[in-house]
């Protein structure tokens, strides 16, 4: 692992630096949270052969969305898991747009069973300042099974959050909600693939110019990029990690 100097923590390949084959999760309220905020670094963790599980906090329901559309946005969940090779696929089956009204100790139990079965050297979870209510929701879940105490039993190492187009950058102007990252991966490699599996949203993406977009996407990973150097990244914010 190497560090850099000042405030920004360059770490090129999360968790690569065991030499590969760890558990890595990633948390998502919705689908697509995972592609548009971790999606380049976990095609880097498939590359670097490590297994990569992930889990769905909620899912559409009747009467908001038609049986159809429910239907529709399960096949992309499949196709866009197929796309990442994930290991194992957790849907919790929380209502879309309310997970703000689960109690947390509901919620709870769900994500610590995942976790786990998962035993995962690293968790990505949404920021817990982003504008959505569900984003808040499961950020705070996943801290109370996720404190510092329980995470050497569970096998965790490190907790990083990450930004989500259209949510984390529409967060009101308040110092405790801002995304303030220090950890950077870069994903030159895999930034062509990343929008591709983002395509396959089709019941959800945004055409450009909106902030979930192919060119905003984009534009995200290369600003990212600058700030370390390389032509595209995903940043992080360190939540904790156990040096052990």
């Amino acid at each position: 692992m190497r560090y850099s100097a000042g405030l920004s923590l360059h770490v090129p390949g999360i968790a690569f630096d065991k030499g590969g084959g760890v558990n890595v999760l990633v948390l998502s309220a919705h689908p697509d949270d995972e592609t548009l905020g971790c999606g380049g670094t976990l095609l880097k963790h498939r590359a670097a052969g490590d297994d990569v599980f992930w889990a769905i906090a909620t899912v559409c329901h009747e009467p908001q969305w038609p049986p159809a559309l429910i239907q529709r946005k399960a096949e992309e969940v499949d196709r866009v898991g197929d796309a990442y090779g994930v290991a194992r696929l957790w849907r919790l089956g929380f209502p879309n747009a309310r997970l703000d009204t689960v109690a947390t100790a509901d919620l709870m139990e769900k994500l610590n069973c995942v976790v786990k079965e998962a035993r995962p050297h690293t968790v990505y979870v949404l920021h817990g300042g982003d504008i959505h209510t569900d984003h808040h929701a499961l950020f705070t879940a996943a801290m109370s099974v996720l404190k510092p105490f329980y995470m050497a039993r569970l096998g965790v190492r490190r907790v990083l959050c990450y930004e989500t187009l259209s949510s984390s950058d529409a967060a009101p102007p308040q110092r405790e909600r801002a995304f303030v990252t220090n950890i950077f991966s870069d994903i030159t490699p895999h930034i062509d693939r990343k929008i591709e599996i983002m395509r396959m949203y089709e019941s959800d993406l945004h055409e450009d110019p909106m902030p979930r977009g192919p060119s905003a996407i984009r534009a995200l990973a290369r600003f990212r990029g600058a700030i370390i150097s390389v032509q595209y990244a995903e940043a992080f914010t360190l939540v904790r990690e156990l040096m052990v």
